[in-house]
């Protein structure tokens, strides 16, 4: 309905610019906002306070006028002006019980709008290094990108989704000499696990396989692997960083390169694999999953420093290559090259958004854990430096939900092996509870996931109560055909049978769901569907515990039942958008 009341207003304003009462060159933004007090009418406009500036007029005499020139509409009953200029908008009833009837015309697709306009739009989203199995944290940014991409597809906008594999650089390294170490002592050596090594149970599995898969091939004795390293953390003179990266050279220098790389191909494959299975039981689906190892092969990470140098935004020092980031308000200055020759993960950054723009997208949106917050600053100041766009690039900050089982918070370290896994919290909560509670709160927002009402089947519950609504309204259609019943569309005059105080205010919570929809996906914010889920679930329980709707007036049935049948549709369609079920029993 605000689309048609702005369509109203649009052909008003058109009419004025042509009669001379407004200039042509005006800036036009209509705001349609549903009053709150319904003795204001149903929705209100703050377009005459907008416009009055430039068209030299008072706000109240230029919502006279636009009033005046409104197009007649059979959606509206009358239009007041109301203080210094609002424009009131009384909506007739008949055609806000129509939606019932649009709803069954459009099933799945209502609630889709064309306000992207086909706008090429990609989501970069969890991208975790495969460095261990993803955690209830991940979880959250996984069910909040996968959402935030399906909104923007609803709204219009032609998505891309995307992971970027981190399979290049260190912290690989770290799992590939983890691995190898696990295999050795899988072949029998006395290791002295590291300090900085991955320690979860994921690579004893990986190094079990390993061996099974390559024998003793990959096998070096103890002393060849441990002799003359930088004593680890704990040592006289140790430090972890350093026995950890001696601990890497001696492997590549042991292995060889095709032996450190079935290693370390092992780790990420064994991980990576294990990562798409989760996310796709997770229904978390991907158009592509770009490899940062690409990049070095491609070339693009050389380009961009190519252009950061040729543009006069590097300097060297000691060797390294740095990026003057405080040119562009960072704090301080931004390593891209070491001393030793090696691009860092900030040149790897660089590159990839530099070639992502380079494809031709409209809209960039990467979704990060909140801790890269210190992040963001510095990629948009290089993207700044490269001559690029900066504004396409939106970055959403995800914090990490905290998993509470029995009142006490759960560890999630991927080094120590400490952590809760995506599976395990799907395994016992469900898919659906755990989507929907991973949306609940404004992605900015710590979260605490309460494990217990998760898994409780009660109307604290929200997605619980709403999925039961769903099926509240299948048994009922059931019971309609147990008693040899049919049900036959009704025509819409006879939808005015639908006037009692539950009934009106089901029907107006239906109209606001393309409205619901539309703001979610232009503001990242899935939440506003999960809110207004469970406004519309309690209406229609609230309706159900008042009335009967298999009457014996077949008119008054079939407009009952036409109505719980549209609710169901909107139900199930907003689930379906933030990636839960709709049960037909329970």
């Amino acid at each position: 309905m605000k689309s048609q009341i702005q369509t109203l207003i649009t052909r008003s304003i058109e009419t004025l610019q042509q009669n001379g009462d407004l200039p042509e060159a005006i800036t036009l933004n209509i705001q349609i906002e549903r009053t709150r007090d319904k003795s204001h009418g149903d929705f209100a406009c703050n377009i005459a306070l907008m416009l009055a500036k430039q068209a030299q007029c008072k706000p109240r005499d230029l919502a006279q006028k636009i009033v005046a020139a409104l197009p007649t509409s059979e959606l509206v009953t009358h239009v007041e002006i109301a203080g210094p200029g609002f424009i009131n908008f009384f909506m007739n009833e008949g055609a806000t019980r129509a939606v019932i009837m649009q709803i069954f015309e459009r099933g799945e697709a209502f609630g889709h709008s064309t306000v992207g306009r086909g706008k090429r739009v990609q989501v970069e989203f969890v991208s975790a290094n495969p460095t261990g199995p993803l955690h209830v944290g991940h979880g959250r940014g996984a069910a909040y990108g996968a959402t935030v991409a399906d909104l923007l597809a609803a709204a219009g906008f032609e998505v891309h989704r995307e992971y970027y594999v981190n399979d290049a650089g260190r912290q690989m390294n770290i799992l590939a000499a983890s691995t190898w170490l696990r295999y050795l002592e899988g072949c029998g050596e006395a290791i002295t696990f590291p300090v900085n090594g991955y320690k979860g149970q994921y690579i004893y599995e990986i190094a079990a396989a390993l061996k099974e898969a390559h024998g003793d091939a990959l096998k070096q004795p103890t002393a060849a692997v441990m002799s003359g390293l930088h004593p680890d953390e704990g040592e006289t003179d140790g430090d972890k960083e350093l026995h950890i990266d001696a601990l890497i050279e001696r492997a590549k220098n042991l292995l060889g390169q095709e032996g450190y790389r079935t290693v370390f191909d092992a780790a990420l494959n064994s991980i990576l694999n294990d990562i798409r299975e989760d996310l796709q039981e997770f229904g978390v689906i991907y158009e592509r999953w770009f490899s940062e190892n690409s990049l070095v092969t491609s070339g693009a990470i050389d380009r961009a420093i190519g252009r950061l140098k040729a543009s006069g935004h590097l300097y060297q020092e000691k060797g390294a290559w740095w990026f003057r980031s405080t040119d562009f308000g960072d704090e301080k200055d931004r390593v891209v090259v070491r001393e030793n020759g090696q691009a860092t993960y900030f040149a790897s950054d660089i590159a990839y958004h530099m070639e992502k723009l380079e494809r031709g997208f409209d809209r960039v949106i990467d979704v990060w854990g909140a801790d890269h917050h210190g992040y963001v600053p510095r990629v948009k100041a290089a993207l700044q430096a490269l001559g690029d766009d900066v504004d396409k690039l939106d970055v959403l900050l995800v914090q990490f939900a905290i998993l509470y089982r029995g009142g006490e918070k759960a560890q999630m370290s991927t080094r120590s092996g400490e952590f809760v896994t995506l599976r395990q919290l799907r395994e016992e909560v469900g898919n659906d509870a755990a989507r929907f509670f991973y949306v609940l709160r404004k992605c900015e927002q710590h979260m605490d996931f309460d494990l217990d009402l998760a898994k409780s089947q009660s109307n604290d519950n929200p997605v619980y109560y709403i999925q039961y609504a769903h099926a509240r309204v299948c048994s009922v259609l059931r019971q309609l055909e147990e008693k040899g019943l049919t049900w036959q569309p009704p025509e819409e005059d006879a939808l005015s049978l639908l006037d009692n105080e539950h009934e009106l205010a089901l029907i107006t919570r239906l109209t606001r769901f393309p409205e619901v929809v539309e703001s979610a996906a232009l503001a990242h914010e899935p939440h506003q569907v999960a809110y207004y889920l469970r406004d519309l679930a309690n209406d229609f329980h609230t309706y159900y515990n008042a009335h009967q709707f298999i009457v014996d007036d077949a008119a008054l049935r079939n407009a009952r039942i036409a109505l719980i049948k549209a609710t169901r549709q909107v139900i199930s369609n907003g689930l379906g958008l933030l990636g839960v079920s709709a049960p037909e029993k329970m």
